[in-house]
C-alpha cells in the first residue's frame, strides 16, 4: 500500500486521447487480478430529479463509448429514457485509482445488441427472460417457475432469441476523470473534457 501511495499521475503521463489511459489501467488491474475490474457504478437520474445508482459490467469500449447491457423493464432504462445521460465510476480501490465517465447515453439497436446477447450462457438468456428486472414479485418461487417454463420451452440445444425487452446502452463520454491516491489525501486528480472542435483538454484538479 505505501509503494502505492508513492506512485503517481503527472502531466508527462497523460496521453492525447483518455482512452488510452483508460485501457493502460485496465490492463493494470486485470493484471493484479482484482475481482470483477469491468464492475462499474452506473449513477442515473429520473425526470423528476430522483438520482439512482447501481452496479453492472462494462462489456465493451472503443472511440464511440463504454457499453453495458440490460433489461429495458429497469429503473436504470426508464430512467436513460427519461433523462439520457449518465455517470460511470470504476472504484479499483485496492490499486489507489478511480475513473469518473460522465456522458450522453443511447439505446444499441436490436441487431447491435444480439451478438452479444447469444455469446452470454444458456441459464443467463434464460434469465433476462425470466426477469422482468425492478418489477414487484411476490415470491423467488415465481423467478423459478418461470425460469423453468423457459426452459422447457428453449430445451438445450435450441436459441434462445433475445427478449425485445433487452438490449445495450453506450455511454459516449464528455469528461472522464482520473484519479490515483497519493500520501496525505493529496491525491492525483485529472480531468478530461470535450473542447469545442471535439477534441480533448485534460487538466489538473485540486484533490
Amino acid at each position: 500500500m505505501t509503494r502505492e501511495l508513492d506512485e503517481s499521475l503527472d502531466e508527462s503521463m497523460l496521453p492525447g486521447d483518455p482512452l488510452e489511459l483508460f485501457a493502460r489501467w485496465m490492463a493494470d488491474v486485470v493484471a493484479a487480478g482484482l475481482p470483477e475490474p469491468s464492475a462499474m457504478a452506473l449513477a442515473t437520474v429520473s425526470a423528476d430529479g430522483r438520482p439512482r445508482a447501481r452496479m453492472v459490467l462494462l462489456k465493451a469500449y472503443d472511440g464511440d463509448g463504454f457499453t453495458f447491457y440490460t433489461n429495458k423493464t429497469s429503473r436504470k432504462a426508464s430512467d436513460l429514457a427519461e433523462v439520457p445521460r449518465a455517470s460511470l465510476l470504476f472504484p479499483w480501490y485496492a490499486i489507489r485509482r478511480q475513473v469518473i465517465i460522465e456522458g450522453t447515453v443511447s439505446a444499441l439497436s436490436a441487431a447491435a445488441s444480439e451478438p452479444y446477447f447469444h455469446s452470454r450462457a444458456r441459464g443467463s438468456q434464460l434469465g433476462a427472460w425470466t426477469s422482468r428486472q425492478s418489477t414487484v414479485i411476490g415470491s423467488r418461487d415465481e423467478l423459478d417457475d418461470r425460469y423453468a417454463e423457459l426452459s422447457r420451452r428453449w430445451p438445450e440445444g435450441t436459441e434462445v432469441p433475445m427478449p425485445g425487452f433487452w438490449g445495450g446502452y453506450r455511454v459516449e463520454p464528455q469528461i472522464v476523470e482520473f484519479w490515483h491516491g497519493r500520501i496525505d489525501r493529496l491525491h492525483d486528480r485529472f480531468r478530461y473534457r470535450r473542447d469545442a472542435a471535439g477534441g480533448w483538454v485534460a487538466e489538473r484538479l485540486a484533490p
